[in-house]
């Protein structure tokens, strides 16, 4: 009986049974979807290519099952994972080229037994950067492509290659621990391609380069194991890289996508099912649906990121002053932001919006206005905690003002809560975009943005209803994305699952 427990706390820790399970989940959902798809019930004929999908997702859950039994045996035999199961792991990386992440990302992670931060970094920077130049390359089919398209390709390729060989360099070298010290400009060069949206790329490089330096090992040691917090929460993980993914897709778009076929009208293909050429269709002035689906996540993410960031400064400020001075000062901020608190937000932001008008400023701000008292009190909670704090009362003693207490000692301290809730509610901002751009209150409707492209999409539910699916699911990954990562943010910097 002992042993049979103990081979099932082995399953339950070993992250790649874990990362198995989750992988099996996620194909067999897919497989489902390109099957129900890839029948057209209007024209009553099958779609070939979508059937071709079905057959490698449902072929790859199998395949990922399979191996999870070997795991299994393994575990049972010899109490870890032998080289011909890590080996089977390679065969899935190459999942990635038929978009199935969740399958490429187990292999890389069955691949090596090395599974540092680092290597999870490189690992999911190669694949954002892969998926960047698939979706990117549909633009081949279409008459024309940017001027700009072919340069950035390039490019995009060399920058897949760089991060692959970073993670077979780092897999082979880097510790836990240690980093060797020739890896010291390899970092620095990985900050570079942060400019392309990667965001895998800039943290890949800050962990290289401060392992590399041999710098405090504490500070190295609380980076290292807050990261790996996050890493082993699965969901988290695919949350970043959607997020991840989407930012880099809407910075590079410029650059390979033309603008041209997301707002020209094109009257020759009006209400087109989607095809090689528009593989999204046409909506119903001859739109590229996918270009405006690509386009729409820049708006989608410059309002959600602004609308968190803007009003967790100014109520952070507050709730940080109000916290530390308490009394009349606390009482006179707080109650002024009671009653700002009692207007529903999103009828605060159209009243905002009917009084001044619809458009991108003004949408930032009138989602912006109503979330600043909840970030006040969020931060005053935190602030009258840590103001008790014998480090503060140090301070005091050594002479510093209060100025410098709270935004030197104080406020670095109350950040942890700040963060995971900002995380938390940039998904409830991409919703009031659309939302408000739905009921056009928000963004000009000549303007891509997903809640302007569903509001199109709603009129053709019967007849076209992928006008509303594609970006209703856009919608929903990313809002799903934003609410998974901050979750796992919160278990990473919760005290007391330290």
């Amino acid at each position: 009986m002992k042993f049979i427990s103990d081979v099932k706390l082995l399953l339950k820790i070993t992250q790649e049974y874990v990362n198995a399970q989750f992988t099996i989940a996620f194909s067999a959902i897919f497989s489902l979807l390109f099957l129900l798809y890839s029948f057209n019930f209007s024209e009553g004929v099958w779609r070939p290519y979508v059937l071709a999908f079905f057959a490698i997702y449902i072929g790859t859950t199998i395949y990922v099952w399979l191996i999870s039994l070997l795991i299994k045996k393994d575990l049972a035999e010899h109490r870890e994972l032998t080289k011909l199961t890590r080996l089977l792991g390679i065969p899935l990386i190459l999942t990635i080229f038929v978009g199935n992440v969740f399958a490429a990302g187990f292999g890389f992670m069955l691949a090596t037994k090395n599974k540092t931060a680092e290597y999870t970094f490189a690992v999911y920077a190669f694949m954002t950067q892969i998926f960047i130049i698939l979706i990117s390359g549909l633009n081949l089919f279409k008459p024309y492509v940017v001027d700009t398209f072919v340069l950035a390709m390039g490019g995009f390729i060399l920058l897949a290659l760089l991060y692959l060989a970073t993670a077979v360099l780092i897999a082979k070298f880097v510790t836990v621990d240690t980093a060797p010290k020739w890896m010291l400009p390899l970092g620095i060069v990985l900050l570079i391609p942060t400019v392309t949206g990667n965001f895998f790329s800039l943290l890949l490089g800050i962990t290289l380069i401060r392992k590399a330096r041999n710098s405090d090992p504490s500070a190295v040691e609380k980076w290292q194991k807050t990261w790996n917090k996050i890493l082993r929460n699965t969901m988290a993980v695919f949350g970043l890289f959607f997020i991840v993914f989407m930012f880099s897709l809407s910075v590079v778009s410029s650059w390979t996508f033309d603008y041209d076929f997301a707002v020209e009208n094109n009257y020759a293909v009006l209400l087109q099912t989607p095809t090689l050429e528009y593989p999204l269709g046409t909506d119903n002035f001859g739109r590229d649906l996918f270009s405006r689906i690509v386009f729409g996540a820049q708006i989608s993410l410059i309002v959600g990121f602004c609308a968190t960031i803007i009003p967790a400064i100014i109520g952070g400020a507050l709730g940080a002053i109000s916290g530390y001075y308490g009394k009349n000062t606390d009482n006179i901020i707080m109650r002024a932001l009671d009653i700002l608190y009692a207007i529903p937000g999103i009828l605060l932001a159209i009243a905002i919006i009917a009084a001044f008008g619809a458009n991108t400023t003004n949408l930032i701000i009138a989602l912006s206005v109503g979330a600043i008292p909840t970030y006040a009190r969020t931060m005053r909670a935190n602030v009258l905690q840590i103001s008790n704090y014998e480090f503060v009362e140090s301070a005091r003693a050594l002479g510093a003002n209060d100025r410098s207490i709270i935004f030197r000692h104080i406020v670095p301290n109350a950040l942890a809560p700040m963060i995971v809730k900002a995380t938390l509610t940039i998904g409830g901002a991409v919703i009031s975009t659309s939302s408000l751009s739905f009921l056009g209150l928000g963004i000009e409707p000549h303007i891509p943005e997903w809640g302007n492209i569903l509001k199109v999409g709603s009129t053709y539910l019967e007849s076209h209803s992928y006008l509303a699916i594609f970006p209703g699911l856009c919608i929903m990954m990313l809002v799903l994305s934003f609410n998974f990562f901050g979750d796992g943010l919160r278990d990473a910097l919760d005290p007391k699952s330290n």
